[in-house]
């Protein structure tokens, strides 16, 4: 920061509502303060070229970021002399080919080790300014310099040291740059979707030779799969993981192209006895943190399963997040089914059908009973078969004690009615692939509501996600790529084991419309959609 120089201080507001103190010197932005942390502009960064740790993408992309998308690692360019070391969190630079001027700055999302890990797959860094961006468009306006690659340099001496060196100290099974070359141009045309798929199919073994049955084979890919998450996949920072979770964006989305992983032909036939068995193995610790929902809370990373896996040839197909550069899960919703139970004062009108207290009945069950126990009794009204007569049972089951003398019919209708709202309300969860979980009462809906901030400021909470399979990190995630705002994953207060999503200004509509047309989550359980239309309206 200059220190005998004029220096302006301008405060702006974002389209999300967000403040921000920008450092002005010389009618260009220096310097910019967002959430109590400062971060240098481009023009700063084109004055320190080395201020921060640079990765380098192509020119393409930058149209991209600056239009507010986030840098993936399929455009990051790795080069000869690797990756810079940084870790989770770190604040980096982004330059382009050829040139050194960064273009750009951003958070790490995940360590470099992780990166070259995840085989440079997923979100790389949230981009938080751009060259071209309105932020660079407050300064003059001006272009980035022309500063030499670090790559080009340290090749132009490499060059001058390697006519130094003797030929007799270079080994015999030294790789010529066009052996290198040819050698890279081959790895290069086998990571496409075909040629793995090419590759898997000459190296799989004749199926003449080798007597494996259908189940046998589920059993080996379904191992294959589940090793390959734990091993490249998977973090110790997503602990504790929902099973559900688990299956549907990880050991899922490892199974090699054109294979599908099915766990109802293996075994195992549910993924909760899978885990059971990988857990007497000690590879991993399976708890259920709330009633009915199974986490993966520890994993032994160290098991020699583990440490020994090594990833097949043909790597698992692209996601949508590496085509497109958005993060787009594959998302399946549970089927959700409302469940009535029998309770002591309501079992002697299913007594007949071979019913006991505490049995779970759908609504088309009870309507059905209903109707055999009116038509094998009788009660049906001779003059008018819209009504049934009211008999002593019906009358000690759906009467209340003033009605007893004054109600002797009552309609189809309201009969079936009475008697639902007499029962024990139950639910019913099934995740694909997993087992049913019922749970006693109504299931609680995702509950989206907005709150006032200091400043004026308002911020959306969205709670309940697990209980319909989502991941709240993975979600959080998601909203702020599309809305362009700043999201936090919190504890829920008074409950145990639940996590809350919240995110700045009022985000409602952008929250409805990811629930509903995305997760296909059908709206009756959804809570809150409208707070977006009352605001409007105030205003």
């Amino acid at each position: 920061m200059p220190s005998k120089e004029e220096l302006n201080i301008v405060k702006v507001y974002a389209h999300k509502g967000d403040s921000l103190t920008i450092y002005v010197h010389i009618k260009n932005p220096i310097m910019f303060e967002l959430e109590r942390y400062l971060y240098p502009t481009v023009y700063t960064l084109w004055s320190y070229p080395d201020l921060l740790p640079a990765f380098t993408t192509w020119p393409p992309v930058l149209e991209k970021m600056a239009s507010g998308a986030d840098l993936m690692l399929p455009g990051v360019v790795v080069p000869s002399t690797g990756l810079p070391e940084v870790q989770r969190g770190r604040l980096c630079a982004v330059n382009l080919v050829g040139c050194r001027a960064p273009v750009a700055i951003g958070v790490a999302t995940m360590s470099t080790r992780e990166m070259l890990t995840s085989g440079m797959k997923g979100k790389g860094f949230n981009i938080l300014h751009t060259y071209k961006d309105q932020l660079w468009a407050y300064g003059d306006k001006s272009g980035p310099p022309v500063i030499a690659s670090a790559v080009t340099e340290a090749a132009a001496e490499g060059e001058q040291e390697e006519k130094v060196v003797s030929h007799d100290m270079v080994p015999d099974t030294h790789v010529t740059e066009s052996q290198l070359e040819n050698l890279c141009l081959d790895e290069v045309a086998a990571d496409t979707p075909q040629e793995c798929a090419d590759i898997a199919a000459e190296e799989a073994p004749d199926s003449e030779g080798c007597h494996v049955c259908p189940q046998e084979a589920m059993d080996i890919l379904l191992n294959q799969c589940f090793f390959h998450a734990l091993r490249y996949k998977v973090k110790k920072s997503d602990l504790p993981l929902l099973t559900s979770t688990f299956l549907r964006n990880y050991l899922i989305f490892c199974c090699p192209e054109g294979q599908q992983v099915d766990i109802k032909k293996s075994s195992y036939k549910k993924l909760s006895k899978f885990l059971q068995v990988m857990q007497q193995r000690k590879i991993l610790q399976v708890k259920e943190l709330s009633k009915g929902v199974e986490s993966i809370v520890a994993v032994d990373w160290k098991h020699p399963d583990i440490r020994s896996f090594v990833a097949p040839v043909s790597e698992p197909h692209a996601s949508v997040e590496d085509l497109d550069g958005g993060e787009e899960q594959l998302y399946q919703p549970p089927e959700i089914l409302s469940l009535y139970g029998i309770s002591a004062k309501m079992l002697p009108l299913f007594q007949e059908s071979g019913h006991r207290k505490g049995d779970l009945l759908t609504p088309s069950d009870v309507r059905s009973l209903i109707i055999t126990y009116v038509k094998s009794n009788e009660l049906v009204h001779p003059e008018n078969k819209n009504f049934v007569t009211v008999n002593p049972v019906i009358c000690d089951c759906l009467l209340d004690k003033s009605e007893h003398h004054d109600i002797t019919l009552l309609k189809w209708d309201d009969l079936v009615t009475r008697c639902l709202e007499r029962m024990q309300r139950s639910h019913k969860v099934t995740f694909p692939g997993c087992s049913p979980v019922v749970r006693k009462g109504n299931l609680e809906l995702i509950d989206i509501s907005v709150a006032q901030r200091a400043s004026n400021k308002k911020v959306t909470m969205i709670k309940n996600l697990e209980l319909y399979g989502l991941d709240p990190s993975s979600f959080a995630s998601l909203l702020q790529q599309r809305v362009q705002a700043s999201a936090t994953c919190t504890a829920l207060p008074g409950a145990k084991d639940r996590v809350q999503v919240q995110i700045q200004g009022n985000q409602s509509s952008h929250i409805g419309k990811l629930l509903l047309e995305h997760y296909k989550i059908p709206r009756k359980y959804v809570n809150g959609l409208d707070l977006s239309a009352k605001s409007s309206k105030k205003k």
